[in-house]
């Protein structure tokens, strides 16, 4: 069975001599060649860059997190191993203030954080997080040091087949590279609160536990996502499949992050499935999302959405706002767009009866309310 986890620190002592972390205790860098000019990617010839030149430039931006917590247990999604209580992993600069990017899992319950660039490392703060992105702004001091910020760049760019590069610390390594492409979009995975992290890319270059918070790189060398989250064969399997937060993600969130506010995300207080029975054809080609639960004390509750366990059997959502919809991706998509207290006109079909109800989206729970 595939299980999925963030990524963390730390594996067995074989899967280290696999990545170049020999018994002897020397370090050495492992490059995963691919050729980037294979790529018909418009931003591949542009750039005209080889991967090893976009590890020069960019790999200074790359910094090894250390961050020292009282958690003494990883969560049930962290493949992490805590050598003392201390987790390691990737971040990167995104400005000349001292400002890093990485995950919320990575600093998550810190007392202590540190971030090494080359041979120096220097006390780190939480300027921000929000866990139900999984994503984390850390602040240093930038006086003495030489900040080298990565340039971001857009994923809603980035197409299926376009190279990928990812600069990571894997097991505690610092700077290793790993190339690929990105296999999918519009992903979902699980964030550390519970709620999913909707359009997500997926890639098929090599992660490991230590790659958490590294960027993914398109062929031009501008961070595309935040690498997040590994499947794996098993808690000890080697990684098949990568999952990136998207950067656009990150950029709409920096502001509230560096201003200390709490992130707030819209709730409709639905679940749905993905499977062949949460998808209702509706004739004429067209089709709908069937409601399986309801929060009953959620938005939709209040608006007067059914779940399957009512007399209706579950109403079906035909659109949301005025979007078709035929997921519930596509239904988490429209409301992530918006904020607590706007209101939603959402079209649903009951008995075969077409209705259209009024809903007033609220603040999203510390944890998810429905099984």
């Amino acid at each position: 069975m595939l299980a999925a986890g963030l990524i963390g620190s730390g594996m067995t002592a074989a899967v280290l001599l696999g990545t170049g972390a020999a018994g002897d205790g020397t370090s050495r860098t492992v490059v995963q060649t691919s050729s980037l000019g294979a790529s018909s990617s418009p931003s591949a010839e542009a750039a005209g860059l080889t991967a090893r030149q976009i590890y020069e430039r960019d790999a200074p931006g790359v910094v090894l997190v250390r961050a020292h917590s009282l958690q003494a247990d990883a969560s049930s999604l962290d493949l992490s191993e805590r050598s003392d209580g201390v987790a390691s992993a990737a971040g990167f600069v995104i400005d000349d203030e001292g400002r890093l990017l990485t995950n919320a899992h990575v600093v998550a319950g810190a007392t202590d954080i540190s971030v090494t660039f080359d041979e120096r490392t220097v006390p780190a703060r939480v300027l921000g997080k929000d866990e139900e992105t999984d994503l984390a702004l850390l602040g240093v001091e930038p006086k003495g040091l030489d900040l080298r910020p990565l340039q971001l760049g857009s994923s809603k760019s980035v197409h299926v087949g376009d190279p990928t590069l990812s600069i990571g610390n894997p097991f505690g390594r610092d700077r290793t590279l790993t190339t690929g492409v990105v296999s999918a979009k519009q992903r979902r995975i699980t964030a550390p609160s519970g709620f999913s992290v909707d359009n997500v890319m997926q890639t098929d270059g090599v992660l490991n536990p230590g790659n958490a918070g590294g960027p993914l790189l398109d062929a031009a060398g501008r961070v595309i996502g935040i690498n997040s989250q590994i499947e794996a064969d098993g808690p000890q399997g080697v990684a098949r499949l990568g999952f990136a937060v998207p950067i656009d993600t990150a950029k709409a969130l920096i502001p509230s992050l560096q201003a200390h506010r709490n992130v707030s995300h819209a709730y409709l207080g639905i679940a749905a499935g993905d499977g062949p029975r949460a998808l209702v054809s509706l004739g004429a080609g067209r089709s709908g999302v069937r409601v399986r639960e309801v929060d009953p004390d959620g938005p939709a509750a209040r608006a007067g959405i059914l779940g399957d366990g009512s007399v209706a059997g579950g109403d079906v959502i035909v659109s949301v706002d005025g979007e078709p919809v035929d997921s519930m991706a596509d239904v988490d998509d429209v409301v992530a767009r918006h904020r607590p207290g706007d209101g939603l006109p959402i079209v649903l079909e009951r008995n075969g009866s077409r209705l259209t109800v009024q809903v007033m989206l609220a603040e999203r729970p510390a944890s998810v309310p429905l099984g």
